[in-house]
């Protein structure tokens, strides 16, 4: 039986369109709030029709020396052309942390599956 990290795909967003883009600082100070943005295709455009589309991103703080990540939050995109109406994969929240980590995020393709990236972050 496959497990759900068999079907995790990732590369380098530079040159893959499905890959999520994590902007965060690389630095910021315990209990200060911080914008967390997630984007598809910063570098390639990823198409955004009824056929191909984002549906979804999930984001996940992993903090040193946790035993499980933390989900901090879950981005639905419903609008794919239906009546004439597009959405753009694109999520933006304020987030606040007391330890250094790993935000992992995840980004779902309905033609081309799931796609993972993550980045650390450091708390001073």
């Amino acid at each position: 039986m496959k497990s759900l990290k068999d079907f995790l795909q990732t590369g380098d967003w530079k040159g893959e369109k499905h890959v999520p883009v994590i902007h965060v600082p690389e630095k910021v100070k315990a209990g200060e709030g911080f914008d967390l943005k997630i984007s598809i295709g910063d570098e390639i455009k990823h198409p955004n029709t009824l056929e191909h589309h984002i549906s979804w991103f999930k984001v996940f703080f992993h903090a040193e020396g946790s035993k499980f990540p933390v989900e901090l939050g879950t981005f639905q995109f419903s609008a794919h052309g239906e009546g004439d109406m597009f959405d753009e994969p694109v999520s933006l929240t304020h987030v606040k942390l007391n330890k250094s980590g790993t935000i992992h995020a995840l980004s779902y393709c309905n033609i081309h599956g799931l796609w993972e990236n993550s980045i650390d972050i450091t708390v001073e």
